[in-house]
């Protein structure tokens, strides 16, 4: 903007200054949590004395100058080695170390421990009528003020406190709003618009001021004028829009935004003074004529403008115009219409040469131009900002654009009227230029950046000069300081706007003592408000919010809350106020509590405030921070106790009393202790607190997990032991011979061992009695067995023969541990070890504690909590209930009643989701990986094989090479009792509490469930619950639970495990002529050996029981599935593992067949073939196509086959994406490449090495249906809606940009305006 003549305030010494270096200074005020995240800067002259510059920020940030200091800073950080710099040094900045050029950072701290005193506000702000004197204009030479030219990328609403010295306040950027910001300050620094929306009264009782767009200006421009603080809030304008926190973030704009705002405004301003305003300020109008160039006959009509559009660069040309007078002549520079182009001549009643043109008849008073900065590029086919440089003068004469012939009419005769003094040339008095990015403040009031990273937009405390005006001109020639290289861009003025120079009618800005009445009171309404305001902020400023925490008394759960208190209120008020917060007034009373310093995350009570009950709060928390090191307990006691003192320095140990003969670990008891303090001493503090003789005491601490050491060396230290501020300790009192025994080997330290690493889980039982399943599922002899059905019957009869329910199980478990324990005795004492005539019933509960042996008085500790061996009494009862491995190999099929055990549910095996999406595979590995290319195989003549005994099948056998149980040898815990399951957990199912050390494995513990599930464990399956109860089954039986926490669920489900070399494959089938091709069936298991052909056939009943499919072996295939690509077909012939690499959770399609399997050899091709027929817009069923070979010439000759389309007119494109490979028939004749110049289908841009590609084919010679846009758009309809309800199209699609839209009553209706 340049502003008017009047009232010169520019200081002379602005143009020396202007040479001088600068330096700028970013100053952090470090001094509370309110101005921590603030960035203040100043752009001072190098020759600034440090005086001064403390003075500029006392000013800038409001603080009483001596009352804080500053210190040099790294950014964020502050160094502490340094001094403060001395505030009345008379030294300059430069000679004090200040970098021209550089960004120099200063922290602002306490001075003495103290916070800064606030300055006091009428010290800080000028008076009213010096205030008054900054509002309008400024001198021309001068500028719009500003701050300096950077901001900080953290902007705090502390920031914009205190009103720039210039008088101006600016306006906060929401986020994307710089091109509103641009227009308001425009029409704000328009006095004949202030003063008349001024003029306008609102009446409250015809419309709710929320969405009343001209009040909501009225009062934006107020408080521009009146208030003091730094920037303003345009939320409550935009929230009159109509507008939503969204609409912030779309950048639109100016001009789009002038012409809307203008429209809202006469719509509001109808039956009003003001309700021509617009029309009498910014139109104007213009005569658009053609002249036959033959007998002169010249046809025009009369149109209004708001603004002028004028071009950047011509089309088609690569050179902008110099400046806007050239762009002015070529928008009124006639063209010639001939040619095709020809007019029709109403005269000569024929087409002929003719003129076409533009003359202006008459100017508005505010005169508009938009320079047409976005342009759409079509090389590129994208929008781009063109920033060639183009200048604007300062008065702009317009007399050479009217034409003088036009000046006889009666629109030229007004216009040159309404200019006659000037000669019809316009002052330039406001100018706009609006950007596409957004960040930061825009405090400007003309011009405006928003590279907030680098500059701040010009307003508050400098003056804008003729070379910031320059620089908007665009292009790159000249010094552009802050404005080069990536910020060119942002600083290229976009819109202009001239006022008429006409001394009768250039107003001034309304005066203070000339508002209207109802001004005055809304700026008495915004003053109070503010104040208010200031007030609050006063009081967050000297408030304490620090962590609360506190046990509950009786829910003895650990609550936490902010605790906010003012920083003058006392210790004793401050307990009142978190005894309310923490809803404790029904569950202990006031004189019960009190407020501790604490330690959150070591869990420790640094110290008690005994005798501070009246220190104020700032000081026992040292001052008001943004952020504290510590927290506050609310801490409670009973009526009967007393509280206990603590004393900083002391460090809070937690005692665990552990009492071997019960093998109990008691809850803690909290002792206080001293670092300096020896063991020797501590042992002394226990036994006070315990009542337990320290002379026979042993200390156990534990420093971290598995870390439990004993302090034996009594003249230790604490803190040379390794204490720490909380810590954890168990100790022993007994006289017992463990004392005596190494630590490692003590009964204690195995305990304690115990103890740190068992866990709870919680066990969900098979809701059904497996008896039926079971006796079936061991009972049926397997195809292929040569095994005596009767003898392996017989051999389970034993413990399955005749199956129980749950509860029976449970129930007679107590007695088989009984007798159990008999019996170990005895063997003991004929010292008779593992003797094989175990009886198998005996070996199937051997290590298993019934949960109810503790009601059994008579139970003996040891059935109370058992530390169990794992043994297998016999070998040969385990090959009875399992088939070995040699087993496994020879017999590949499954039988049909395993089949009816596996089937259970999809959903069960693998992660419950109802959509069954395929997932990630248990060891890493995408279904790219699993099956290798048989084409490669198939070259190298060799096969690859994966050992798959534990690493890749996700599977481990329970048993080694010699038949003994991996968990043999191995003494875990494990205990279990029923549990009745709280809401929300399964009610109505049975549930098993059990406590388990997690270095047990898989296999181990699934033992120790047998007799609760009532099968071997070979025959049910774990699955360890999620979040959201999703469910994944734990496979690999060598692993132990360590991945498991306290509190996880498990739940067990029924079905034979895997065994090694076995895998769980999800089947699919696949429908290439569906609408959904990829269709879930069954889960099945396939083996490792195990032939293409013998998998086919143990799928073939499940086909039919489960899904219905009454299908022969050879009507369907398998083939790879790779997400939802059909891949490589399986021949029946192949064997998995070693030509088919397969592994946990894989998936793979059945596709049922039409007739004979085509594919014979692994040297063939197979591809999903589709002709596309452009004269009928349609594309037919998929076909497939049998290569023998790849290449390009047999495929087109099966293709011309199938189609009876001619050889040589084949052409054909690879389908794109994810099969079907969908594609709108509107695009697909066009986007996809037709006819790749390749002999071979095997290369670039084909890329076809494996089965079930997807080729489009077509007739070349058929021409593409020419459609009528009503057929085009219903076409398009259709499509979209295909391809939006199949989900395959995935393309780019950049944000759409929303129109720019004002609601005059308010938001919109939601559902009626979405695209």
């Amino acid at each position: 903007m340049v502003p008017s003549e009047e009232n010169q305030l520019v200081p002379k010494e602005v143009e020396s200054a202007a040479e001088e270096p600068r330096v700028l200074c970013i100053i952090q005020d470090t001094t509370n949590s309110k101005t921590v995240n603030e960035r203040v800067t100043l752009n001072l002259p190098a020759s600034t004395p440090l005086k001064r510059l403390f003075e500029d920020v006392a000013l800038k940030v409001g603080y009483v100058n001596g009352t804080f200091d500053l210190m040099w800073g790294n950014g964020d950080s502050v160094n502490d080695t340094q001094s403060p710099l001395d505030q009345n040094s008379e030294k300059t900045v430069l000679d004090a170390g200040f970098e021209p050029g550089k960004k120099n950072f200063l922290h602002l701290t306490e001075k003495d421990g103290e916070q800064p005193h606030i300055m006091p506000e009428e010290s800080g702000t000028t008076d009213d009528n010096a205030q008054d004197r900054f509002i309008g204009p400024l001198p021309r030479e001068g500028s719009v003020g500003c701050t300096s030219d950077y901001v900080s990328q953290s902007y705090s609403y502390s920031s914009v406190l205190s009103k720039s010295e210039t008088g101006y306040v600016g306006l906060v950027n929401q986020a994307m709003t710089c091109y509103l910001n641009s227009l308001l300050q425009t029409l704000f620094m328009t006095p004949e618009f202030r003063n008349a929306l001024y003029k306008w009264e609102f009446e409250e009782s015809e419309e709710d001021p929320v969405t009343s767009i001209p009040y909501q200006l009225q009062r934006l421009f107020v408080l521009l004028q009146t208030s003091k603080k730094r920037a303003i809030e345009t939320t409550d304008v935009t929230r009159s829009f109509g507008w939503d926190s969204s609409e912030a973030w779309q950048q639109h704009d100016v001009q789009e935004l002038c012409r809307v705002m203008f429209d809202a405004l006469e719509q509001k301003w109808k039956q009003t003074e003001q309700a021509d305003l617009i029309n009498q300020l910014y139109q104007g109008k213009l005569k658009d004529y053609v002249r036959c160039l033959e007998c002169g006959y010249e046809g025009w009509r009369i149109d209004t403008y708001l603004d002028i559009p004028l071009v950047i660069r011509p089309y088609g040309s690569n050179q902008a115009f110099a400046s806007v007078e050239e762009a002015l002549h070529a928008f009124i520079q006639p063209e010639i219409l001939d040619g095709p182009n020809q007019y029709f001549c109403e005269r000569c009643k024929k087409k002929c040469d003719a003129r076409k043109g533009l003359r202006f008849l008459h100017f508005p008073y505010l005169l508009t131009l938009q320079l047409k900065r976005f342009d759409f590029d079509y090389t590129t086919m994208h929008r781009i900002k063109l920033n060639d440089r183009m200048t604007f003068p300062e008065e702009l004469d317009m007399s050479v654009f009217i034409d003088i012939e036009d000046e006889k009419s009666p629109q030229t005769e007004s216009c040159t009227d309404s200019g006659a003094e000037n000669e019809g040339s316009c002052h330039s008095d406001q100018m706009s230029n609006d950007f596409s990015n957004d960040d930061g403040v825009d405090e400007g009031i003309c011009l405006e950046s928003s590279s907030a990273a680098e500059r701040i937009s010009k307003a508050g405390s400098e003056k804008i000069t003729q070379e910031d005006i320059k620089k908007t001109y665009g292009g790159s020639s000249g010094s552009r300081g802050y404005y080069s290289s990536a910020f060119a861009s942002s600083t290229n003025a976009y819109m202009l706007i001239y006022r008429l120079k006409d001394p009768t009618r250039n107003a001034k800005f309304l005066e203070a003592h000339e508002y209207p009445e109802h001004i005055k009171q809304l700026v008495q309404k915004e003053r109070e408000l503010e104040e208010q305001e200031k007030r609050q902020r006063e009081i967050e400023r000297n408030t304490c919010k620090i962590k609360l925490f506190c046990m509950h008394p009786t829910k003895q759960i650990m609550m936490e809350n902010k605790l906010e208190v003012h920083k003058d209120r006392t210790l004793k008020e401050a307990v009142e106020i978190a005894y309310k917060l923490m809803d404790l007034e029904e569950a202990v009373p006031l004189d019960c509590c009190r407020l501790v310093k604490y330690d959150e995350f070591h869990d420790y009570l640094e110290r008690s405030y005994e005798g501070e009950e009246d220190t104020p709060m700032g000081l026992l928390l040292g001052g008001v921070k943004s952020t504290y090191m510590f927290d506050l307990l609310l801490e409670t006691r009973r009526p009967d106790q007393i509280f206990q003192c603590y004393k900083p320095g002391e460090v809070m140990v937690k005692v665990h009393i552990v009492d071997l003969k019960t093998e109990s670990v008691a809850p803690p008891i909290s002792v206080r202790a001293y670092l300096n303090q020896t063991v020797s001493e501590f042992k002394q503090l226990i036994s006070k607190a315990t009542h337990l003789p320290a002379e026979t005491m042993r200390v156990v601490l534990e420093r971290c997990y598995n870390d439990l050491r004993l302090l034996n060396v009594s003249s230790k230290t604490l803190k040379a032991e390794g204490f720490f501020r909380s810590n954890k300790v168990f100790i022993e009192s007994s006289e017992s011979l463990d004392h005596h025994v190494a630590y490692t080997d003590s009964h204690l330290w195995k305990l304690l061992d115990r103890h740190a690493n068992t866990i709870r889980l919680y066990v969900s039982l098979p809701e059904q009695s497996p008896g039926s399943q079971f006796r079936r599922a061991v009972c049926q002899k397997p195809s292929g067995d040569s095994g005596n059905l009767d003898e392996a019957c017989e051999r389970v009869k034993g413990p399955v023969g005749n199956m129980k329910s749950v509860e029976a199980i449970l129930e007679e478990s107590t007695e088989k541990l009984k007798s159990l324990s008999l019996q170990q005795q005895q063997q003991q004492q004929e010292g008779d070890n593992g003797d094989s005539s175990k009886s198998t019933e005996a070996s199937d509960f051997e290590n298993t504690e019934s949960p109810l042996n503790e009601i059994d008085s008579s139970a003996s500790a040891e059935n109370r909590e058992l530390e169990n061996q794992i043994q297998i009494s016999d070998p040969e009862n385990i090959q009875s209930e399992e088939r070995s491995d040699s087993d496994v190999n020879n017999d590949r099929s499954t039988s049909s009643v395993d089949s009816d055990i596996l089937s259970s549910s999809h959903s069960s095996d693998t992660l419950c989701n109802v959509d069954n999406a395929p997932l990630p595979l248990a060891n890493g590995l995408d279904s790219h990986s699993i099956t290798s290319s048989r084409r490669s195989k198939a070259n190298q003549g060799k096969k690859e094989t994966w050992d798959t005994a534990e690493e890749d099948s996700g599977t481990d056998s329970e048993y080694d090479e010699s038949g003994k149980s991996r968990g043999e040898a191995q003494y875990m815990y494990f205990k279990s009792e029923p549990y009745t399951a709280d809401e929300g957990l399964g009610q109505g199912q049975k549930w098993l509490m059990v406590h388990v050390d997690k270095r047990i494995t898989l296999s181990a513990f699934k033992q120790h469930l047998e007799p609760f599930v009532g099968v071997p464990s070979s025959h049910f399956k774990v699955f360890r619950v999620y979040a959201s109860n999703q469910e994944f089954e734990s496979v690999r039986l060598n692993e132990t639970l360590s991945s498991f926490s306290d509190d996880n669920k498990i739940t067990i489900r029924l079905g034979r495990a895997l065994k090694k070399g076995e895998y769980r494959v999800k089947v699919y089938q696949l429908l290439v002529n569906e609408s959904e091709p990829c269709k879930f069936l069954l889960d099945a298991v396939f083996a490792k050996g195990m032939t293409v052909r013998q998998s086919k056939e143990e799928l073939l009943p499940q086909l039919r029981e489960q899904c219905g499919l009454d299908l022969t072996i050879d009507r369907f295939r398998l083939r790879k599935k790779t997400w939802k690509n059909p891949g490589t077909v399986f021949l029946d012939y192949h064997i998995y593992e070693e030509d088919i690499n397969i592994s946990s959770n894989w998936e793979v399609f059945l596709e049922m067949l039409d007739g004979v399997e085509k594919m014979k050899s692994m040297s063939q091709l197979a591809v999903l073939s589709r002709r596309w027929r452009p004269s009928e817009m349609k594309l037919d069923s998929f076909q497939e196509v049998v290569l023998e070979s790849s290449s390009v010439e047999e495929l087109k000759e099966k293709l011309s086959e199938i189609s009876g389309i001619p050889l040589e007119n084949i052409e054909f494109a690879k389908g794109r994406g994810t099969f079907p490979c969908d594609i709108s028939i509107l695009e697909i004749h066009q986007d996809l490449d037709w006819n790749p110049k390749v002999s071979t289908l095997n290369v670039w841009p084909l890329y076809i090495c494996d089965d079930g590609a997807v080729i489009f084919y077509r007739d070349k010679t058929e021409e593409l249906m020419e459609l009528t846009d009503e057929q085009r758009n219903e076409l398009m309809k259709k499509e979209s809606s295909r391809l939006q309800k199949t989900g395959h199209r995935v393309t780019y699609s950049p944000r759409k940009e929303k129109a720019l839209k004002i609601y005059l009553d308010g938001a919109p209706n939601k559902d009626l305006t979405q695209d």
